[in-house]
């Protein structure tokens, strides 16, 4: 048996959280016995692949090709399962993110593959492997077995940690790449950057997030924007305010946005809907901020102010600046 693991690059860096589906391998190699192999996808992936050469791997499997440049979801999930097949992998792995999710559903098309995503855990079954997995925002966890030869999944980042290094060195295979591979009508146009200055939200230590009450992007800078940069955070919103135009869409925590456990999250003007909580709930650490005392969030956090957010917020940032200075000195 044998699993494939993708993995996420940006600029010549894995992301941390592409690196916890490892993990995730490592756990069905435990109760299996599958080894598994990793899988980048793209163009001049030397830099990349430089750091994975101790995580254990089988062997570290490139496929190359300047049309691979973006990661086109056609292009990328055509060359995906064709790695499986050709590794003849049981199992095909990535971290749960908005990468996977493009990508993974099309190659389990073309496996003709069942598929599971936000997979916590894993463990041996009388029946076979069983997975776990929330459903109902969270509030409920499926245990889940598949009758199936080949399976597809996503892991939750939030669920495992990040891979310990491993003695020895992992060889390295270059997957041919077929033309008709990549004939699948995509054309990449452009990629909006991220500002710089702040960390990517699915990896930073800190996340400040705002709600609707925040009334307009200009507002929300200026409210939340000092206090993420004073506690190196990145910003993080409820679906309502991205909906609403005051925040962008990659900024959206929840449900039907990015999952995230930081070692503290600050909920600025965030009711606490079901849908939210479910993408932070399990933050070490949670600070809510409303001026509503029944608000939902207060049962979710760690420690609740009740208080108007644009008294409160700019308060607690110059707070944390004097605290600062003062140690400095």
């Amino acid at each position: 048996m044998s699993t494939l693991v993708l993995l996420e690059h940006d600029r010549g860096r894995v992301r941390s959280s592409s690196l916890t589906a490892v993990t995730c391998a490592r756990l069905l190699r435990e109760v299996s016995g599958a080894d598994y192999d990793l899988l980048l996808i793209g163009a001049e992936l030397g830099e990349a692949a430089d750091g994975l050469a101790r995580l254990g791997a089988r062997s570290i499997l490139l496929a190359e090709h300047s049309d691979l440049s973006a990661p086109l979801g056609g292009r990328y999930s055509a060359v995906l399962a064709e790695a499986a097949r050709s590794r003849g992998a049981e199992t095909i792995i990535a971290a749960a993110s908005t990468f996977s999710k493009d990508i993974l559903p099309r190659a389990a098309a073309l496996l003709d593959a069942p598929m599971l995503s936000d997979v916590t855990h894993v463990k041996a079954g009388p029946g076979g492997l069983r997975f776990r997995r929330p459903v109902y925002a969270g509030n409920a966890i499926a245990t889940v077995e598949v009758a199936a030869e080949q399976l597809v999944l996503t892991c939750r980042p939030t669920a495992f940690d990040a891979p310990e290094l491993q003695g020895g060195e992992t060889p390295v295979e270059r997957l041919r790449i077929e033309p008709s591979w990549l004939e699948d009508g995509m054309e990449f146009v452009s990629r909006e950057e991220r500002p710089a200055g702040r960390p990517d939200l699915t990896e930073a230590r800190v996340v400040v997030s705002g709600g609707r009450p925040l009334r307009d992007s200009d507002t929300f800078i200026r409210v939340l924007g000092g206090l993420a940069d004073t506690l190196g955070a990145a910003l993080g919103a409820t679906r309502g305010a991205v909906d609403s135009g005051i925040a962008p869409n990659d900024w959206q925590v929840g449900q039907t946005g990015k999952v995230v456990a930081p070692e503290l999250y600050v909920a600025c003007g965030i009711s606490g809907a079901i849908q939210h909580l479910a993408g932070m709930k399990e933050s070490k650490v949670i600070v809510a901020i409303n001026k509503d005392p029944e608000a939902p969030i207060f049962q979710a956090a760690t420690y609740g102010l009740v208080a108007d957010l644009y008294e409160a917020v700019p308060t607690l940032t110059e707070a944390i600046r004097a605290g600062r200075r003062a140690g400095d000195e």
